[in-house]
């Protein structure tokens, strides 16, 4: 599409943020909330103004030649209105233009070949449009669009200027804050009700189960399980996070630290069904819809194999990278860390995954079953390129009409709780299924 002929959809930007003040205008009721909310967001914009460069000349914008002249000329517009005092519209308008532009350039083809000079006009376009929406006297429908805009570009762009997106991201998550700090008391004591269920936890037999032990010397870990490829539960190497002592992680703690932000979400039993789908929510409306289920929604959710940490550093500070990760080939930054969050009855099918893993349970608990790759032939992986490291047998419930050597293939498997860490070796292939209520930690490394 060329560029001059994309039009910006929303064509009345202001009767966005005009009809959210109006309609606090005439409700007694809500007045307070907004004489508290708005004087805290006048400020907003110089706390976001003093992260960016002091003058237009300063703001970089270089690209290889892959991204159009107009596109180029394009985000120019948008960095000069950034430093003028322009009508938030006319700002945001060419904001949009970006983002519909480039926005195609990342849905053509495989996400793989998408050149990154896309991805950062992307982000550019994101930052623009959080300038727009966050100039001036923002309402907090206007904040709360910022913190999303934010998302995309950590989700689907590159970082730009130093990373400055996370930047402004946390700055608009503590005015955020600020404005929720009541807390529920309704939702609490549900949250405590679901917290407190018992799960109906799996009997492991002693010649089945995956070895335990505490605290291995990283000489020993690395003679014992790394080198001859065995999988271990290790005990008491998580005992110091965070996530167990200054903040022990809740809905409510997750609801406080990311619940406007945006993530993606896997919706259905397991990804090999044909009505699996992903969708963007906040963790707050993952939480409401299928964790306490407040729309009686019957499908299954899950935060699954997301790099969260990344995207918000305040829960990255309540882990720690395991210290067997030094055994690897890799430097730190080659680790891949992933949160895996759901309610209980999430799958993830038997499958393998190319590089070894430490999954540390933090939260609720976990069964899991290993099979050993030597005897993927008894284990009937599918036959197409996208699915060939995941199993085509429902592990609790096979059908051993179509897979009769499945039942020859000897297995470990185990019960994960609060504070194990199971080590599964490259290419072992391992089913998951959460009894309860669940967060994981994947470390993925080399």
């Amino acid at each position: 599409m060329p560029l001059d002929s994309l039009r910006y959809q929303g064509t009345d930007i202001t009767s966005l943020s005009l009809s959210f003040i109006t309609s606090f205008a005439f409700s007694v009721a809500a007045l307070p909330i907004l004489l508290q909310t708005l004087p805290s967001m006048a400020t907003l914009w110089s706390k976001i103004s003093a992260v960016l460069p002091l003058s237009e000349e300063e703001f970089p914008l270089q690209f290889s030649d892959k991204v159009e002249s107009s596109v180029v000329e394009m985000l120019r517009r948008s960095r000069q209105l950034l430093y003028r005092e322009t009508a938030g519209t006319r700002r945001m308008l060419q904001a949009q233009i970006i983002l519909d532009y480039s926005w195609e350039k990342l849905n053509t083809g495989t996400w793989r070949h998408v050149d990154k000079d896309w991805r950062r006009v992307y982000s550019y376009g994101c930052l623009f449009k959080v300038a727009a929406l966050c100039h001036r006297d923002p309402s907090a429908d206007d904040v709360l669009q910022a913190v999303r805009t934010c998302d995309m570009a950590l989700l689907m762009g590159a970082a730009i200027m130093d990373n400055i997106l996370q930047v402004i991201v946390q700055i608009l998550q503590r005015e955020v804050r600020k404005s929720t700090e009541e807390e529920d008391e309704a939702e609490h004591s549900e949250v405590k009700r679901i917290k407190t269920a018992r799960p109906h936890v799996p009997v492991i037999r002693d010649e089945l189960a995956v070895p335990r032990v505490k605290r291995p010397s990283l000489e020993s870990f690395s003679t014992n399980y790394l080198l001859p490829h065995k999988p271990a539960i290790l005990e008491g190497i998580t005992d110091h996070w965070p996530a167990f002592n200054q903040h022990p992680w809740s809905i409510e703690y997750l609801r406080s630290v990311a619940g406007c932000r945006t993530v993606p979400v896997e919706v259905g039993s397991r990804y090999t069904d044909e009505e699996w789908s992903q969708t963007l929510l906040t963790v707050n409306e993952f939480i409401d819809r299928y964790i306490t289920r407040k729309g009686g929604a019957k499908a299954v959710g899950y935060l699954a194999q997301h790099q969260l940490f990344d995207q918000i550093p305040e829960l990255k500070e309540d882990i720690r990278l395991p210290d067997y990760c030094c055994l690897g080939e890799g430097d730190e930054e080659d680790i891949t860390v992933n949160a895996w969050f759901g309610p209980g009855g999430t799958v993830s099918p038997l499958h393998q995954d190319p590089q070894h893993n430490f999954l540390a349970q933090v939260v609720g608990s976990k069964y899991i079953r290993l099979y050993s790759p030597e005897d993927t032939d008894k284990l009937y992986p599918h036959q197409s390129q996208l699915l060939h490291n995941t199993s085509q047998v429902e592990v609790e419930n096979p059908d051993l009409r179509r897979f009769p050597e499945f039942a020859k293939a000897p297995y470990l498997d185990c019960v994960l709780q609060p504070g194990d860490v199971l080590f599964i070796p490259v290419q072992h292939w391992h089913y998951v299924r959460s009894l309860e209520l669940s967060f994981s930690v994947s470390f993925w490394w080399s």
